[in-house]
């Protein structure tokens, strides 16, 4: 059947009663979803959770004895709204388009969530859902900025509206620390054992920090709820990674084309997946470890390797090639010059501050990850690379700046791509003109303190919620004052200065 055949055929939705309908090799739910209990209530349902976590959950399902480990969904958010009407619909269903960089493809259905609560209709059934016996982990991916924290101290923000309204109004939240100390709260009242809260966000220590940001939040105002929680509530460290580009239409045409199933809102990712988890519960946990999750001690050096390595990487393409006028990450590594560059940050910026872990070889890790930046399956767009990169930056690369400024090493490549952030943050274009799609919680003062970097070529550094002391640092402020001449010079190519950098390197 062509296209134009197909598409004058009223295709079936996807939902439980049309699975039997998919062709042979897509991976469907066999388990009995109807004998499912959700004992996971993950906030934040976006499209890396449902590639995830979700994922991984889905597998689990696949064994008997697993039935209570379901995941109910909740959106926090107004504009989860259309997510929670396609899930409704589709039995809270989806495809999941898994792309090998040989071409290869995987079709598989997710049938591990069975709820999505949407909280702005009803917030009290969320609450009542947290509080629910099922109820054994809270999981989270709610993004960096979503903690609450300010980047350069690592406190909690209490001056942040919604928080303000959390602390006046706790029987009628907005936050989700306002959702977890409303429903800890009932559960400590009615003696019941609390849920475990498990972060699945990109942020180094991201149990450590759920736990810090719930507590300066709870304690102001109830001394004995945050004791409580202190001494019983399970915060377990993770590492997660997959690379889930934003779905596009052309994603879901893919699947309508592909699977002849109407799919409102698939999901497309990579083959590889990543899960290391602190084996530190509440009350018991799913046997992740039997679907490819690894539980151990301490996730401390799995994340730094993966945050200063992955993610930054991430983020220098991300910056440098914007600039440049490359769209994907795709796209910027596949040019030997963006390449050879981001490899020497990683070999000589990053790697002697990595420690050796039993069984990763660092030198093949940093091999894969330039191959899967490199997947032209996994159209992973440069605008969603850069979001929110004032919640990022900080752990991802200037953690890395400080730790050299420290061992009195070289910080050039990463010093570049600072700069970078800030003609980005000042111009909002390309070298070609094209405006840039930015969106970040504090893209007005970013905007704010690059745009007197003519006058002041120092002026971006003094955003010290961001840079620490940085502007104090005289080494880096000379290298990064040359950065932003190169950077601002009319005609100026951002290839140019990263081939001047790479060769002052050598």
């Amino acid at each position: 059947m062509d296209h134009s055949q197909q598409s004058s055929v009223q295709l079936n939705m996807l939902n439980q009663q049309s699975l039997s309908t998919l062709p042979t090799h897509v991976d469907v739910p066999k388990y009995d979803r109807s004998k499912l209990t959700a004992g996971i209530v993950h906030i934040g349902v976006g499209g890396f959770h449902r590639a995830h976590q979700a994922m991984y959950i889905n597998e689990l399902l696949k064994k008997p004895g697993s039935e209570s480990w379901a995941i109910c969904g909740v959106g926090l958010l107004e504009a989860n709204r259309g997510l929670r009407d396609v899930l409704v619909k589709q039995d809270y269903l989806y495809s999941l388009t898994v792309r090998h960089p040989n071409g290869h493809i995987d079709h598989q259905v997710m049938g591990s969530m069975i709820d999505f609560l949407f909280a702005p209709e009803n917030k009290q059934h969320v609450i009542d859902k947290l509080v629910n016996s099922d109820t054994k982990i809270v999981s989270l991916t709610i993004t960096e900025g979503g903690y609450n924290f300010n980047p350069a101290t690592g406190e909690f923000d209490f001056n942040n509206p919604d928080i303000i309204h959390d602390m006046a109004n706790p029987n009628d939240p907005i936050t989700a620390f306002g959702y977890l100390t409303a429903a800890l709260k009932q559960r400590k009242a009615k003696g019941m054992k609390p849920f475990t809260i498990q972060s699945c966000d990109n942020i180094q220590h991201n149990g450590d920090m759920t736990r810090k940001m719930l507590l300066a939040f709870v304690n102001k105002n109830d001394a004995d709820l945050g004791q409580w929680i202190e001494a019983n509530v399970a915060f377990p460290n993770a590492m997660v990674d997959r690379i889930t580009p934003v779905t596009t239409k052309a994603d879901i045409e893919y699947v309508t084309n592909t699977l002849h199933i109407n799919d409102e809102w698939p999901i497309t990712c990579e083959a590889f997946t990543q899960w290391v988890i602190e084996d530190n519960f509440s009350d018991g946990r799913p046997a992740l470890d039997t679907v490819g999750a690894q539980f151990v001690s301490d996730v401390t050096p799995f994340e730094k390797m993966k945050i200063r390595l992955l993610n930054a990487g991430h983020s220098v393409l991300g910056l440098l090639g914007s600039i440049h006028g490359f769209a994907t990450i795709d796209e910027s590594v596949s040019d030997p010059l963006f390449s050879s560059y981001l490899r020497r940050f990683m070999d000589d910026e990053v790697t002697p501050l990595i420690e050796q872990l039993e069984g990763i070889d660092l030198t093949q890790y940093k091999d894969t990850l330039i191959e899967r930046f490199a997947n032209p399956n996994i159209k992973d767009n440069l605008a969603r690379i850069c979001l929110e990169s004032s919640a990022k930056l900080p752990k991802f690369i200037i953690a890395s700046i400080n730790e050299n400024i420290a061992l009195g090493r070289d910080t050039s490549l990463a010093t570049l791509v600072i700069a970078t952030w800030c003609l980005y943050s000042d111009k909002r274009v390309d070298q070609q003109g094209k405006a840039l799609d930015i969106s970040d919680q504090m893209s007005a003062q970013l905007h704010e303190f690059a745009s007197r970097t003519v006058q002041d070529p120092l002026a971006f550094l003094q955003l010290t919620d961001l840079f620490g002391d940085l502007n104090n640092q005289a080494i880096f402020c000379k290298d990064y004052r040359q950065a932003i001449t190169a950077l601002y010079a009319p005609g100026s190519d951002i290839k140019a200065i990263m081939q001047a950098r790479l060769q002052a390197k050598s």
